[in-house]
């Protein structure tokens, strides 16, 4: 017997412009107005920059101004640096390739609302008739699961950062929604373009960052097509995998022969691969189980609830289709070798999926908790967000404006007015959406996740306005890279270094140091990198067997540990 039974009225779709709203205003925030950040997202910058400045090979061949990255796979870096070639002029190139970034979230929102829109309207996913009518339509039913299923994805703590960075982990979470979408119209028509388009998709996803990711969906797919005796089966095997392999290995067969810069990223790339894989050790399971219930909130709670509640139709394609991505997924992160949040990111879209099919089912009192446990813990937060600022601003209280500035010595708050506008304007938003949900208490099914949702939105939008110009500060490489390059000599050389791959973009986009290339010979000058705490202005420096003598030094005021130093070769 199915788990559900609802009235018409509580399948009222959110309008389209309130879900088209809520997606910007959780994107734009974030994307504009900051430099590239020291994580993946300048590294990822780097490759972007210096494929729309270099030529055929280094588009082949992704690498940071000469320090080789070609592990995860080119798509991303490709599509950003098209971005800067279309709109760098325009907008500067960090925020070129962040309209991709942007584009890739909104792909991937768009494809977890279709999917579960499509599961929704499937007649093992509808609500019992009731006995006077009133059961809502089929196509209202989806449409209010997708709205549910978009809000639970909107909420996911673990998705925050990588949706607004310029990284491969943005686009392979859009991808893999994306080949979601893709696996339920194969599972809906079993038609030859669809198997066709799925394979599009995985061929994609190991340009975006791999190949273990799309197997582990292909060989999923074909597991539960298997145990259904289904068509499905040939689909997979015969189109799917092909196109797949026809998408993927231009690229690879392309470089291999060129041999840009006299070489091949084929190894290192099936090296990173291969390592992707391995067996559990304590410190990635300690890892996995210690994030993934913040990482996955609001969704892990539902979707385990779901499955659940939908225990008796077990063979129904809305429970079978995401609950095979999710396992899929699960079983990569437990045999992940490392420690590595991108592991746990393709988790999401079929976890909110599965979410949405749990809220038909929640009793009235979980919902109740869930909502409370959002209202207090984020309104909370949202107030520790302005009162900090406010310490900052005005130095009251005064013992979190001391600890503001000891951790960004240097830096000078400026008041924005738009900054503030925005800000206030949402934060009153928040409390008439409070209002609406306390007073009203509305039956739409979507009710229990969009205080969840909403308050993640509100914080992050705090945080990307009033805060921006503080954690920029903090994360960011120009202003030490502005300083070295008004201590550059002129002419023509290269530059040694042992920065990483973040220092390294930040440093040639900023500061234009001319790095070493794959075909430099010995360079000139070395740009050193050290966590020296002691005694600065030394003028000679012992560093690879060579004797250095010192041009400059300097270091991040945010940053007690990094020391920069440029060297120029005495022997």
């Amino acid at each position: 017997m199915k788990p559900v039974r609802l009235p018409a009225a509580a399948t009222n779709a959110l309008p389209r412009w309130a879900l088209f709203g809520l997606c910007l205003l959780y994107i734009v925030p974030g994307l504009i107005g900051r430099d590239p950040w020291k994580t993946d997202d300048a590294a990822s910058f780097g490759v972007m920059w210096t494929m729309a400045n270099g030529t055929l090979e280094d588009w082949l061949w992704p690498h940071i101004v000469g320090l080789p990255a070609p592990e995860k796979g080119p798509l991303a870096y490709w599509i950003g640096a098209i971005c800067i070639k279309l709109f760098g002029w325009l907008t500067g190139d960090p925020l070129a390739t962040r309209i991709a970034t942007g584009a890739f979230f909104l792909a991937g929102s768009l494809s977890v609302w279709y999917s579960t829109y499509l599961l929704g309207r499937r007649p093992e996913a509808q609500p019992l008739r009731l006995a006077f009518g009133g059961q809502p339509e089929p196509s209202d039913y989806g449409r209010t699961l997708a709205d549910g299923a978009l809000l639970i994805f909107l909420g996911c703590l673990g998705l925050l950062l990588h949706s607004h960075s310029t990284s491969t982990e943005a686009l392979q979470v859009s991808m893999v929604a994306v080949s979601l979408y893709a696996a339920t119209r194969l599972f809906e028509s079993c038609s030859i373009r669809t198997a066709a388009f799925l394979g599009l998709t995985l061929g994609l996803l190991v340009l975006s960052r791999g190949w273990v990711v799309p197997l582990a969906i292909w060989l999923g797919l074909l597991t539960l097509a298997s145990f259904r005796d289904h068509p499905i089966v040939w689909r997979l095997a015969a189109i799917t995998l092909p196109v797949a392999l026809l998408v993927a290995s231009p690229w690879l067969v392309v470089s291999s022969y060129t041999r840009p810069f006299n070489s091949s990223p084929f190894d290192a790339w099936m090296l990173w691969n291969y390592r992707q894989i391995g067996l559990p050790s304590y410190q990635s399971l300690r890892y996995f189980f210690k994030n993934v219930i913040w990482f996955a909130w609001p969704a892990w709670p539902f979707a385990a609830w779901a499955v659940y509640a939908w225990r008796r139709q077990y063979q129904a394609p809305h429970i079978t289709i995401p609950l095979t991505f999710f396992l899929a997924f699960l079983l990569l992160a437990l045999f992940h070798t490392r420690t590595d949040e991108g592991v746990l990111l393709p988790m999401l879209p079929p976890l909110a999926i599965l979410a949405a099919f749990g809220l038909p089912t929640m009793k009235r009192g979980a919902i109740n908790a869930v909502d409370w446990f959002s209202v207090m813990t984020l309104t909370t937060c949202a107030a520790f967000i302005w009162l900090g600022w406010i310490a900052k601003q005005t130095g009251w209280p005064a013992q979190l404006a001391k600890n503001a500035f000891k951790l960004a010595p240097g830096f000078k708050p400026e008041f924005s007015v738009i900054a503030f506008v925005v800000a206030a304007v949402t934060t009153i938003g928040w409390f008439f959406v409070l209002h609406w949900r306390v007073s009203r208490r509305p039956s739409v099914l979507w009710r229990a996740v969009v205080l969840s949702s909403g308050g993640v939105i509100l914080c992050w939008l705090l945080l990307m306005t009033l805060w921006l110009p503080w954690i920029n500060y903090g994360k960011s490489y120009s202003g030490v890279a502005r300083q070295l390059a008004q201590n550059l000599p002129q002419g023509d050389y290269c530059v040694d270094t042992n920065v990483g791959p973040a220092q390294r973009s930040s440093f040639a986009y900023f500061g234009g140091v001319p790095f070493s290339r794959f075909r430099d010979a010995k360079c000139e000058f070395l740009l050193l990198q050290d966590s020296h705490r002691g005694r600065d202005n030394v003028k000679t420096v012992r560093y690879g067997g060579a004797q250095w003598r010192v041009m400059w030094e300097g270091r991040r005021p945010a940053d007690r540990n990094e020391r920069y130093r440029l060297l120029r070769r005495m022997n």
